[in-house]
């Protein structure tokens, strides 16, 4: 079933033709959760007994410590340290010689990380289902710059449990296709920087070829897979 409240997203990043469309949705999802975790709902009870379980990754500790709210970072940290981690220490429950795994999850466990990926699987299963059931959306995928390798990965994953084997034959199909693309150019941009250090091309034009690691990068690493699908 598409539900709305994640097709409107879906379809606006889809309309943005500006890099990686899940990207997009990603930063988006990310910006409204940090920005309402520094806000009033930091106050509210079961948010906070859910920051205090969980904590926060080191990429959004970062993120939050360079907002503007640094008493509301404060306050959490002051109240995760309070009621896990500290009273873990004194109970013994972080034994590092037993208790490895334990300390491996509290350390790379995140509130705003979690409350990412609920949001978008829906919104990755809606991607599925427009481009299923809207021509005009199948178009729009089509028609997209790339896909991040990592997104690339979880729509296909998302695709495999949401579709007969035919239709995901189909979407696998189109994905795949634009992947191809993207990537026959970005390679060749890559491969012409290269050859612009060799004196005999310094003479040459760079073409689109300047920022083709900065894209490379941004198109092999942009933001981390969806591990969540996986468990």
């Amino acid at each position: 079933m598409i539900e709305k409240i994640y097709t409107i997203p879906v379809n606006e990043a889809f309309d943005l033709y500006s890099g990686c469309p899940i990207c997009s949705l990603y930063k988006k999802l990310e910006d409204i959760e940090l920005d309402t975790i520094l806000g009033a709902a930091m106050m509210e009870p079961d948010i906070r007994i859910e920051t205090n379980k969980k904590g926060f990754c080191g990429k959004h500790f970062d993120i939050m410590f360079n907002m503007k709210n640094r008493l509301a970072l404060a306050l959490m940290i002051e109240s995760h340290l309070s009621l896990n981690i500290n009273k873990a220490l004194k109970g013994g429950l972080f034994n590092p010689a037993k208790n490895s795994k334990k300390l491996d999850r509290q350390s790379q466990s995140c509130y705003v990380c979690d409350k990412i990926e609920f949001f978008l699987i829906k919104m990755l299963e809606n991607t599925v289902l427009l481009w299923e059931r809207e021509r005009e959306f199948k178009q729009k995928l089509l028609n997209q710059p790339y896909f991040c390798i990592n997104h690339y990965s979880s729509l296909l994953y998302t695709g495999e449990y949401s579709l007969s084997k035919k239709l995901y034959s189909d979407f696998s199909d189109d994905c795949k296709s634009v992947m191809i693309k993207y990537g026959e150019k970005l390679l060749a941009d890559v491969s012409w920087f290269v050859k612009k250090f060799d004196y005999n091309y310094e003479n040459e034009p760079w073409g689109d070829s300047k920022d083709a690691v900065e894209r490379a990068i941004k198109f092999l690493s942009e933001y981390k897979n969806l591990d969540m699908l996986r468990r």
